[in-house]
């Protein structure tokens, strides 16, 4: 079964709907449209989840042992 649709409308000013008729022809604007709202979407969604991920991140205890650090580094130099 296919994805139900609605109709969403807007207003704009009518030299602008002058010149969307113009170029009808070459541009598909309730595409255009949706493709911008899908994005735009998209784009709130991720910013919403990368916040919640560094919030999540801000509540964990993140702690190293003393001389980890020192100890990686001279592990890795005498690997090579």
């Amino acid at each position: 079964m296919g994805d139900v649709v609605s109709v969403f409308s807007i207003k704009i000013r009518r030299d602008l709907k002058e010149k969307m008729e113009r170029y009808r022809d070459k541009v598909n604007w309730a595409e255009e449209v949706r493709r911008f709202i899908e994005e735009k979407i998209r784009l709130l969604e991720a910013e919403e989840n990368f916040r919640a991920i560094l919030s999540e991140l801000e509540r964990v205890s993140w702690s190293v042992s003393k001389g980890f650090s020192t100890e990686s580094v001279r592990e890795d130099r005498d690997s090579g």
